[in-house]
């Protein structure tokens, strides 16, 4: 597996409270490969064709308020981010939070109040 260099845009994800329609019209579109995420309910893994690996995911929402299309950024510290972010005067929108597998996020608002996100991926299984 390649691993993105720090500070670039390793993940995207879409978020809707019409995942059918999103996997089909992403799917048809770009020629995406969209499949359940075996680990996370309500989420499902997009593969880029020829691609090994998925680059992002379609989180489903249950009502549409909450739908979006976000950008996500790889760092080496998730809470130094967070730091710098308001340091630049954005705002952190959700703090740092793990998953059960140990991948760390936040989303973070830039000072014109657009969201992204940065994560760490999980740490490696010995």
């Amino acid at each position: 597996m390649t691993v993105p260099a720090f500070n670039t845009v390793a993940w995207f994800q879409v978020g809707t409270d019409a995942p059918a329609e999103a996997r089909r019209f992403y799917g048809e579109m770009f020629g995406w490969n969209i499949s359940v995420d075996p680990d996370v309910d309500g989420y499902d893994l997009i593969n880029y064709p020829g691609s090994p690996e998925p680059v992002g995911g379609i989180q489903h929402n249950a009502d549409a308020s909450d739908n979006h299309a976000i950008f996500i950024v790889l760092v080496e510290d998730v809470d130094a981010a967070c730091a710098e972010t308001e340091r630049l005067g954005g705002k952190v929108a959700v703090p740092t939070q793990s998953n059960q597998n140990g991948l760390r996020f936040a989303y973070l608002d830039d000072p014109s109040g657009n969201r992204f996100g940065v994560f760490t991926p999980p740490p490696a299984q010995g």
